[in-house]
């Protein structure tokens, strides 16, 4: 019996659009490791109590290396791959195209308003102390500056399937559309 290619399902998009969660819930509804790459710098930052998140942000090579490591060591051992990070495509269409030569590549990306992304990202910086590797209060107060701005996002560019979920309120499509877009064999994907 021959043995399938894996499947790397890649959630991306632009801070507090949802990716974790939709990442975690995905990878659960399938059977597969979810590899979130802020979670890999938080393990990181927690060995480095001397962290500067106003810094150079020192880390956060050494975590898009572990995380992309972590990845190919799954894909080729045959495991099917839950992928979250925020994927512009500049910084991370070199770390994922090498890995199309095993795996077959799913690119999910999160949307929601602005307003929504302020919201979440509000709460995470007044309620989540295991963000604090992440400078949530800087993209913020760059928000409020008009420095930063969501809708500038750069999507993945590599030539695979891909769909948009907006996040606003649960899932849309659905969970159900989600894990077929993931599922359906490479031939019926239309991108």
């Amino acid at each position: 019996m021959p043995i399938q290619r894996p499947l790397l399902a890649v959630v991306s998009g632009p801070p507090a659009t949802g990716k974790t969660t939709l990442a975690r819930e995905l990878a659960q509804h399938l059977g597969c490791p979810a590899i979130l790459r802020d979670e890999i710098k938080q393990g990181m930052v927690m060995n480095h109590p001397d962290h500067d998140l106003n810094g150079d942000a020192p880390l956060n090579i050494p975590a898009l290396e572990a995380f992309f490591a972590t990845i190919a060591v799954l894909l080729r051992a045959g495991s099917t791959v839950v992928a979250e990070a925020a994927f512009q495509d500049r910084l991370w269409r070199p770390g994922l195209e090498p890995l199309t030569a095993f795996a077959n590549l799913r690119i999910i990306r999160c949307t929601t308003p602005t307003s929504t992304i302020a919201r979440r990202i509000s709460d995470r910086v007044h309620h989540d102390s295991h963000r604090v590797a992440h400078g949530d209060k800087a993209l913020l107060a760059d928000m409020e500056a008009g420095v930063y701005d969501p809708d500038r996002f750069v999507p993945i560019s590599l030539s695979a399937p891909s769909l948009l979920v907006d996040t606003s309120d649960g899932y849309a499509p659905g969970m159900a559309e989600i894990q077929e877009f993931v599922l359906q064999p490479d031939h019926e994907h239309t991108g």
